[in-house]
């Protein structure tokens, strides 16, 4: 009989410990994506050291929330691409260090988008839209502001429109942007190559700035396009039956329509980017709520409520990682995306 009644008991305290333990599962799971980003800030939030020296600068610099989710986007987009560098360099894949040199210069670009290059004025616009800005942001070139400024006083376009037309302009200044380091970097470059002597390094050399020059092409290209989608729509005002809403995937689109895609290619590209267009939406919506939390937050901890405060960063944890773990899909996609078509584009050039 004793040997039953020891193994109710031992039974109860099992089901008992289950219950606390459910009990707990949910404010566990909750409390998990804090605890991970905390050991995660332990051990370094990279795997490559000067994009974890970057990174801090960027806390130190007291970023929104919303730029740092990006940044941190952004970082992990290029960690990938230098993991996948040092693999390629110890296989002895690298020899004229072309794909080395292009990760400085997206660095440079990610460091100057975010104002950490040590410039002043260098940052770059947002690219959410989660505060119109219209009025202190300013798109540094003549022809975007006398375009906006038609726009705006035109009375061709609703309150919603008009923040989606500024969204559109503030990309394409993005863009000049970006083309403008590249310009600079190529230029450096090619005053290096005037100084080299060996005929065969020469050639060489020779390849890696037709490939830069190249590059350029292609960002000039969407450039001239982009600006003649703007002046179209800063006088016409926006078609109604417009497949695409957000800036990147317009781009996109009218790059894709112009390289050497068959009908049905083009169609499937069509659909896929329709996707990515959702998962836009999606990265945007995120976007929003975590500078609502990091709003609220700010708020409560004037007040000395620790309870409602932790629950506050709980939620706001889970909102940063959702932030930065769709903004990473998002910039991936855009990457392959782009890469096809600039594939594409090349085809037609041969």
């Amino acid at each position: 009989m004793a040997a039953p009644r020891a193994l109710a008991v031992l039974a109860a305290a099992l089901l008992l410990a289950a219950a606390s333990q459910a009990g707990k599962y949910s404010r566990e799971a909750n409390e998990g994506l804090a605890a991970g980003g905390a050991k995660r800030r332990e051990a370094g939030e990279f795997r490559v050291v000067r994009l974890n020296q970057v990174w801090e600068k960027a806390q130190r610099l007291q970023l929104s929330a919303v730029k740092l989710a990006e940044l941190h986007s952004d970082l992990k987009i290029q960690e990938k691409d230098e993991l996948s560098w040092k693999k390629l360099k110890a296989e002895g894949l690298d020899e004229d260090g072309e794909k080395e040199a292009k990760l400085r210069r997206n660095l440079n670009v990610i460091m100057t988008k975010y104002g950490l290059n040590g410039k002043k004025d260098s940052q770059l616009v947002d690219t959410n839209y989660i505060k119109d800005g219209t009025e202190t942001d300013t798109l540094d070139d003549p022809r975007l502001e006398k375009l906006w400024s038609k726009a705006k006083s035109s009375g061709k376009f609703s309150d919603e429109e008009l923040d989606k037309l500024w969204r559109e302009f503030k990309h394409h200044k993005e863009k000049i942007h970006e083309y403008n380091i590249l310009l600079e970097t190529v230029s450096r470059t090619e005053d290096i190559h005037k100084n080299v002597i060996n005929p065969e390094e020469n050639l060489v050399k020779e390849e890696i700035l037709h490939n830069k020059h190249r590059e350029l092409k292609d960002k000039l290209r969407s450039i001239n396009q982009g600006f003649e989608r703007l002046r179209k729509v800063s006088h016409q005002g926006y078609d109604a039956t417009s497949e695409f809403e957000e800036p990147r995937v317009i781009d996109l689109w009218d790059m894709a329509k112009s390289a050497n895609f068959t009908e049905k290619e083009l169609e499937s590209f069509r659909e896929e980017l329709k996707h990515f267009e959702a998962k836009i939406e999606k990265h945007h919506h995120y976007q929003k709520q975590l500078e609502i939390s990091h709003q609220k937050l700010k708020h409560i901890e004037g007040t000395g409520d620790k309870d409602h405060l932790n629950r506050n960063k709980e939620k706001y944890a889970m909102l940063e990682e959702k932030t930065k773990e769709l903004g990473y899909k998002v910039k991936k996609h855009l990457q392959d995306l782009s890469s096809r078509i600039s594939q594409g584009l090349q085809h037609n050039e041969l």
